[in-house]
Order: structure tokens, then sequence, then C-alpha cells
């Protein structure tokens, strides 16, 4: 038997009944994934207003009423107060009903010259841009507390592993500036993100654009964006790609945490034994009354694991497809908006561990057996006239007979990076520099708002 009738309630609904199971396919987890982008679409709405009233194609009255009314819904969106019920299907008609019942007849006019396909667009890059602040912020938080780790243990020696076996002399110091490195590195990846999606795609319409005198470009200065996406078809031809650039920068930021999550969890096992986790980081058995689990440190790593699987799931889900819209784009925002989400818990989390860290610098120096510097002590050789080949095989062969022997100091390394030389100023001089380059973007969000709904 067939699934009752329903009619829909959504911006594209032409008045024909709609099958019940169909529509509940359709729609999917829209009504509760959009509940995301119900602020944002407040801001591209009210913009839009003010450029179609510039554009002579609203009055001032129904103009300044759709702004105040948006205003209103903006703020009910931001504390939760606003529904999407299936029938509406997305945020975009939750929006537009709201708009309606609070001003009448303009709310009907509020979507003259635009298409739900730009809409969409909009509310997604708006998302975005928070988004890349809230991660940058994380980031910085993060590098943040490992450069008090490694300004404190500078100097603190630590094995050098390669193939988890002993390899060289290292410090604390050098082992957390490598994961200070790797994060801002991550960091500069989140502006390129960032300039890759400052572009305005409102106008675009369905991906051809509109027969209309838009003023693109004055609504893409209102929306803080540095110009408009030309070109309608790429427009919809970017749907997911810019999303895809943001996971693909969270499946980095995972690559190099991971390590790090990696390396603190062999260390505080009883076998290496050179750091504790705080006990709020740890959990006990339910059987053994001795243990004590480093699970945050597991979920951490797990996290890692899924932000790649996030980021491979949406991949599967916007490549393959001609140009222009597809349909199949509705459901690329579930992995989105869980990525992000999932992002923003592990940097929060390990911010959270890395302050409260106890090193043992005597287990750590206790680990540092006299093979690991041999390398340093075939380049004495050298530095006394041996070539390097000969010095290599006589250290070895000392090593093998066991007549090496070395002192247990950390050598003086002195180019940039080595022991002596960390650059942790450096780290910190340009962390600070894109801080502030994500601080003004962070102003800049919120004087779109004031612009917009002022």
């Amino acid at each position: 038997m067939s699934s009752p009738s329903t009619q829909s309630q959504a911006l594209w609904a032409k008045g024909l009944p709609l099958d019940a199971a169909i529509h509940r396919f359709t729609v999917g987890d829209d009504p509760r994934l959009d509940r995301v982008l119900l602020a944002h679409d407040c801001v591209g709405s009210a913009a839009h207003a003010r450029g179609l009233h510039a554009a002579g194609l609203l009055s001032a009255d129904d103009a300044r009423a759709l702004v105040a009314a948006l205003a209103e819904l903006h703020g009910a969106a931001q504390r939760g107060e606003i529904d999407i019920t299936p029938e509406q299907e997305d945020a975009h008609t939750a929006i537009e009903h709201a708009l309606v019942a609070r001003v009448g007849e303009a709310g009907k006019r509020i979507h003259l010259g635009r298409s739900r396909n730009d809409q969409v667009l909009l509310a997604l890059r708006l998302w975005l841009r928070q988004q890349l602040i809230a991660t940058a912020r994380g980031l910085h938080n993060l590098i943040d507390a490992l450069l008090a780790l490694a300004s404190t243990h500078e100097h603190v020696a630590l094995p050098g592993y390669t193939h988890l076996r002993r390899a060289m002399p290292s410090s604390l110091g050098q082992w957390a500036a490598g994961y200070i490195e790797g994060l801002l590195e991550e960091l500069h990846a989140l502006d390129g993100v960032w300039i890759r999606i400052d572009r305005c795609p409102l106008g675009a319409a369905a991906g051809f654009g509109v027969p209309l005198p838009l003023k693109r470009e004055v609504v893409a200065e209102w929306l803080g964006f540095s110009r408009v996406q030309r070109a309608p078809v790429d427009a919809m031809n970017s749907r997911g790609r810019h999303e895809q650039a943001l996971l693909d920068a969270y499946a980095a930021v995972a690559h190099t945490l991971e390590k790090l999550i990696w390396d603190l969890s062999l260390y505080s096992t009883d076998e290496f034994g050179f750091v504790q986790l705080p006990d709020a980081f740890t959990t006990g058995s339910s059987i053994m009354p001795q243990k004590r689990n480093p699970d945050v440190l597991e979920l951490a790593r797990a996290r890692c694991r899924e932000l790649r699987g996030f980021s491979d799931w949406h991949r599967h889900i916007v490549t393959g497809l001609p140009g222009s819209y597809h349909r199949d784009f509705q459901l690329h925002k579930q992995p989105l908006f869980a990525a992000s989400d999932s992002m923003l818990a592990l940097l929060d989390v390990l911010t959270r561990l890395v302050p409260g860290l106890k090193f043992d610098a005597a287990a750590m120096r206790g680990a540092m057996s006299p093979e690991l510097y041999a390398t340093h002590a075939a380049i004495a050789k050298v530095r006394s006239g041996a070539t390097f080949r000969d010095a290599y095989r006589e250290v070895g062969g000392a090593i093998a007979n066991g007549s090496f022997e070395a002192p247990h100091i950390l050598p003086s390394d002195t180019h940039i990076g080595g022991l002596d030389q960390l650059g942790l100023d450096q780290y910190r001089q340009e962390l600070t520099a894109l801080a502030a380059i994500f601080d003004v973007r962070k102003d800049l969000l919120a004087a779109v708002e004031q612009r917009v709904f002022s």
C-alpha cells in the first residue's frame, strides 16, 4: 500500500501532492542539520533585502520590515528557539515562513533575485568563515600551551626515536617544538582556506544569474567578502569544493595531532615512564583496582581517524558529478557539521591536557643510553680529520665490541632547530601574527552583523 500524500511547504513547492514516504526520503535529516544554518541564513537574507532595495526592487518600508524581522529571528536562532518542521524541509523555508508570519506580503518578496541554490551557498559560506575562526582560535590555544611546555622544559633530556628505537639525543623542548611547527603550518593552511572562500556567491541564483540589476558587489561588501564569485556556473560548481577544503585542513591537523597523542600514550606507559597524565584524563578499570587507563588520549586518537573519515565521506558525496547543482549535495552537510564539532572538541581537550602533564626528568635522563651519542662521536672524529665513512665504521665497531663511551650530557647543536637553537621566540612571533589575522576577521564578522541588521 502506498503512503498517504502530503503537501510540501518547501520553497520549491508548486501545490502538488507529494507521497509521504518520498517526502521523508528527500527531506532526510535536513530539519535537524539545518538548525546550524538558521542564524547565517538570517544574515544573508538581511543583506539580500538591503540589496534588493539598493537595486530599486524592494520598497524602503518592506526592506526595513524584513531587516527588523530578520534581526529578531537571528537572535532567536542563536538561542535555539527556531524549529524546522519536516514539511518545511530546511532552514531557508523556515525563515521565509517566519518572515511572512511577521511582516505579511513583504515576506513573500524576499526570494526575488535568488535561488535556494545561491541562498544555501551563502549560508554555508558564512558558516565556513565562522568555523575557520573558531578552529584557528583552538589551534592558537593548543600551540600556545605547547610553547609554554617547550619553554619550561627546553633543555630537559629526552631520547629521540626512529622506528620506536632509540636514535639520537633530543630534548623535551625539541620534541614540543616539532608539534608547534607542524600546527603552525596547519594554521597557515586555514588562512589559505579563508582566502578561497572569500567570495560572495549571492546573485548566482541557480547557476545562471538573474535578469535583474542586482548590486552584487555592494552586497558582497556588506557581508564582509573581499569580492564577488563572478561566474554563476562556478558558484554552483563550488558547492562542496570549499567545504572539502576545510575538511582536508581538519584531516591535516589530525595527522599531526595523532602523532602527538601517540607519543604521549607511549611515554606515559610504565615501560617508558616519561610522563604522568592528569588523573582527570584517565579512567579506572571495572575489574582491576590498580588500573588507570588513558581513555582521553585513546578517544582523542580515534577522533583523528574520525576526522579523516569525515573528509573521505564528504569527498565521496561531492565528487564524480557533472557541472551545476545536483541533489546529491544535500547529503554533504552531515559529515561537514560533524567534523567541525569533532575538530573543536579535540583541540579543546588537548589544550586542557598539555598544562597538566608531569614529566619525569630523571626517567628520561636515565634512558639516554651511550649509543644515542654515536652520531656525535663520529662527527667529532671528522672534526679531527677523519672521513665520515671511516668515523662511522670506527664508532660502529666500538659499539659492537662494547668499548664505546659517551658523556651523558646533551650535546651543543647551534644550527636553527638544534638543541640550543629551538627558535621558540620565532614561533611566538609567527603565532602572534597569525592570531592577529584571524582576530581581524573575527571583528569583521561582528561588524557584518551590526551592518546588515542596523
